[in-house]
């Protein structure tokens, strides 16, 4: 093996490792913010890790200063996509299912790698091999097994489910684009740069939306409980979470990253047996064995994809 293709596995199971982590904060940690605004929680979420990073990061702001006009363009667009945008519409779609139906909520990353592939291919000329596409396509379809079986999907559970059946979508969109954005973003500034501005920006754009919308910011609604809670998010599967992401992408191609991104959708379906209780059945257990295998196909051979 290689020194390049080494490195390549080990950016791919990087990427595997933060969305796993993203995928434990789906089913343990946020659905303890549920009493809190959305909007204010997704500020919360960036804000107090931007605060926290001061302390090691602040000779960023000399690297952002000297940000060309089209890097700012990027950061301002992975922020608004990948950090308001995107988690405001998964933690809306959680937050409207009370976290009881993750099946349809964990929608959004079975087709990111649809809107990622599409994006960058158009940006970043990325074409797809047929290898790609069809390990891709087995990845896209052992999720949908592990969500929903053999069934269709089933959205009868009212209008709630329906909506965040719809944010999810919408998320997944928004995740897809971040990939891609942020890998145009890595041009300009490295992984540890790319995290802080983006918590930065997204910080500032909630806080902006939350006056604007006249919300305000709540504070005294947030109990001691909740401040454990977004700290430990702050430090492990928020940016931590990033950084470690943000590094792997710097390595692989953004397809490659998008597909190891499925890692979130399994482990949260792992975390959820594991926390609630929640049992599989066998055709879920083959979608998420099929999912697996094509995370591991396409990370472990990323370099002939």
């Amino acid at each position: 093996m290689t020194p390049a293709q080494h490195g390549g596995r080990v950016a791919a199971l990087a990427i595997c490792l933060a969305a796993a982590l993203w995928g434990f904060d789906g089913v343990v940690l946020t659905p303890r913010l549920f009493a809190l605004p959305v909007l204010f929680v997704v500020f919360l979420l960036h804000a107090v890790p931007f605060l926290l990073m001061q302390a090691f990061l602040r000779g960023t702001y000399a690297a952002l200063g000297g940000l060309s006009a089209g890097g700012w363009v990027n950061l301002v667009l992975v922020a608004l996509v990948g950090g308001l945008l995107g988690t405001l519409s998964i933690v809306t779609a959680l937050f409207l299912v009370e976290f009881n139906q993750l099946s349809v909520v964990v929608l959004l990353q079975k087709l990111q790698p649809l809107f990622a592939i599409l994006l960058a291919a158009v940006l970043l000329r990325e074409r797809p091999t047929k290898g790609f596409l069809l390990w891709a396509g087995l990845a896209v379809i052992g999720g949908y097994l592990l969500t929903f079986g053999w069934r269709p999907p089933d959205l009868a559970g009212g209008a709630n489910t329906t909506r965040a059946a719809l944010f999810a979508l919408l998320a997944a969109a928004s995740f897809g684009s971040a990939t891609v954005l942020g890998k145009r973003l890595l041009g300009s500034l490295d992984f540890w740069q790319a995290t802080f501005g983006r918590y930065g920006v997204t910080s500032l754009l909630a806080a902006v939306l939350l006056v604007a919308s006249g919300g305000g910011f709540p504070i005294t609604s947030v109990t001691r409980a909740h401040w454990l809670v977004i700290v430990i998010i702050g430090v492990t599967t928020g940016s931590g979470a990033i950084f470690l992401y943000y590094w792997g992408l710097q390595r692989i191609r953004a397809m490659i990253a998008t597909i190891c991104e499925l890692c979130l959708p399994l482990s949260a379906v792992v975390f959820d047996y594991l926390v609630n209780g929640s049992r599989l059945s066998i055709a879920q257990i083959a979608g998420g064995l099929l999912m697996l295998s094509a995370i591991t196909r396409v990370s472990t051979r990323q370099g002939q994809s």
